[in-house]
């Protein structure tokens, strides 16, 4: 598929960017984060566009998204603030304290991924990978010696793409009760290493 991969997102193509995030990790976040409508709209509100790098089609459809996280910023972010003016005080507080169990930190040296999404039509085309190199290469021009992800265990198509593209897996950490509230068991950190990108030629 002929795919354009450029960094940012266009002011107008939030919207998509939160409707392409909420298909890719509804069953993940649903039973937390609903009704849909209020979940998009709270995403809208809190995706920072220059922490993603977007992959359009030639007609400038956007079609895949790759968020990331550094020291300086996030892809998802937000406050407490921005929980509440969706959800009501009481509903977003309880809402944010369980979303921050997700929260994951940054290493200096570590480009944290911060979901990757691609369109249903166009998966298995390519899409993905375009945009997982697109992370390695910004990794690489910040300097930094590593990309950091997490993988649930129920995702194993997710899985087996990062493994072809280098990134091996570490640690898995277990939600225990919480498991019924996100919809998986465990999620297994993955890394891929920066030396690798001049050795596979990424």
């Amino acid at each position: 598929m002929d795919v354009t991969v450029r960094a940012g997102l266009a002011p107008e193509s939030k919207s998509i960017a939160a409707r392409l995030f909420w298909e890719a990790f509804s069953a993940k976040l649903g039973l937390l984060m609903r009704p849909d409508e209020k979940a998009l709209r709270w995403l809208e509100d809190v995706i920072d566009p220059a922490f993603a790098f977007g992959a359009t089609t030639p007609d400038g459809k956007l079609i895949g998204v790759a968020g990331f996280k550094t020291h300086e910023g996030v892809f998802v972010g937000g406050m407490l603030s921005d929980m509440a003016h969706h959800y009501g005080w009481f509903g977003g507080t309880w809402r944010g304290l369980l979303l921050s169990l997700l929260e994951r930190e940054t290493a200096p040296d570590q480009l944290l991924m911060d979901g990757i999404f691609v369109d249903a039509e166009a998966r298995g085309l390519g899409v993905g990978s375009a945009l997982l190199n697109e992370i390695k290469a910004e990794a690489a021009r910040r300097d930094l010696a590593e990309v950091r992800l997490d993988v649930i265990d129920t995702n194993p198509r997710a899985r087996a793409l990062y493994e072809r593209h280098g990134f091996v897996p570490g640690k898995a950490s277990h939600l225990g009760p919480l498991r019924h509230l996100f919809g998986f068991r465990s999620a297994t950190t993955m890394v891929f290493t920066l030396s690798l990108v001049n050795e596979q030629g990424f």
